[in-house]
């Protein structure tokens, strides 16, 4: 009897109290999401892989893996819902990406505990005291639920098509009739929610300590009567660059070089100038959200050097306002950042004072979450 995964990653990570997402901590050269993925895929052969998380996360995964990538909703059941449209098999498994460390002997007993219209649930023993409100409980009657749960496809689709909110699998297919099935947890098992729980998860490896370098190149040309700006700073000019946005061709060569270290694509893909959300914009807004994209996705931010080549206008006097700015928007000291200023030498179309171009290094590193 066959049987699909569904990993579930679409949350905010509302509680983890770092810039980057916990589905982004990286073990080793891995994002945790991956990782856990891999290791499920090397414990049993599942018929498919399905992996839910947000839309911004999607276009960032789909670097990574073929495994199948379906966008989540606004809460859990919102997002199994989703994924189960793409599930033929007759079970499915489920699991949360939080529960990164995975107990292989758990993992048997619940897949050999399947059985038709039924769930499996992976369940520690309470071992200390419980009160619900004022009042003890005997902690013999409390189970303590894990993932992953796996359960009959079918009933578990005609659930999540009612009224009703479910916290997991298990109450669904209760809710339904169905038969839950209990088989011993594990205490590897731990759900990374805070901080803290990283202490907790001995399948995390340090993050690699290698930098990323990418390259990043862009060119435009002039428009007259347009406000020049490069670099986010306003150069006194009769002319800017001619563009979607406001062609600031420093800022775009420096998105690319930082999409190109973290292996995330190009500034195309991101913000496309066929959009007209981009038209004209700012493309300071830009390179800050680029930012943002790499925190979340868990790098930090080594050091950028650019080059700008340029028959006119004259730069000398506005690399060290440029450099500055550039370190605002980047969030790194400016000695993390240089500007060169060449020209073409009079040939070709830069040499012609037709336009400028501008090409950028810049290095990444994994954020470090030991340190944090």
């Amino acid at each position: 009897m066959s049987v699909t995964l569904v990993l579930l990653g679409a949350g905010s990570s509302s509680r983890f109290d770092l810039s980057v997402k916990k589905q982004w901590i990286w073990s080793a050269d891995k994002p945790l999401w991956l990782q856990v993925l891999d290791d499920f895929a090397n414990i049993y052969h599942f018929e498919k892989i399905i992996m839910v998380s947000s839309k911004e996360d999607i276009q960032a995964m789909d670097k990574f893996c073929q495994y199948q990538l379906i966008e989540g909703g606004n809460s859990r059941q919102e997002s199994l819902k989703n994924a189960l449209k793409f599930v033929e098999t007759e079970f499915v498994m489920v699991s949360d990406v939080a529960r990164c460390c995975l107990d292989v002997e758990m993992i048997s007993r619940v897949i050999e505990a399947k059985k038709i219209n039924s769930c499996v649930v992976p369940t520690l023993k309470m071992t200390d005291t419980a009160y619900y409100n004022s009042s003890p409980i005997d902690r013999e009657c409390v189970k303590i639920i894990q993932t992953p749960q796996l359960s009959d496809t079918t009933l578990l689709k005609e659930a999540l098509e009612s009224s009703k909110e479910f916290t997991d699998d298990s109450s669904a297919i209760a809710f339904m009739g169905g038969e839950v099935i209990f088989v011993e947890g594990s205490v590897l098992a731990h759900k990374l929610t805070t901080i803290e729980d990283l202490k907790k998860l001995p399948c995390l490896k340090a993050p690699s300590s290698r930098p990323l370098v990418g390259f990043g190149i862009d060119i435009h040309g002039f428009e007259e009567g347009k406000e020049m700006v490069l670099g986010g700073v306003k150069i006194p000019s009769t002319f800017g660059f001619k563009a979607h946005s406001d062609g600031d061709v420093a800022i775009h060569a420096i998105i690319d070089a930082l999409l190109g270290a973290s292996g995330l694509g190009d500034i195309g893909e991101f913000y496309p100038d066929t959009s007209s959300e981009f038209k004209n914009i700012d493309s300071k807004v830009l390179l800050l959200d680029t930012v943002r994209k790499i925190a979340t996705f868990g790098y930090e931010i080594g050091n950028v050097d650019i080059t700008i080549i340029a028959q006119k206008p004259r730069l000398d006097k506005h690399k060290k306002e440029i450099r500055f700015e550039l370190s605002k928007l980047l969030g790194i000291t400016p000695n993390k950042i240089n500007i060169k200023a060449t020209t073409a030498e009079k040939m070709g179309f830069i040499g012609r004072s037709e336009g400028v171009c501008v090409e950028a290094v810049a290095s990444l590193f994994y954020v470090d979450w030991r340190e944090r």
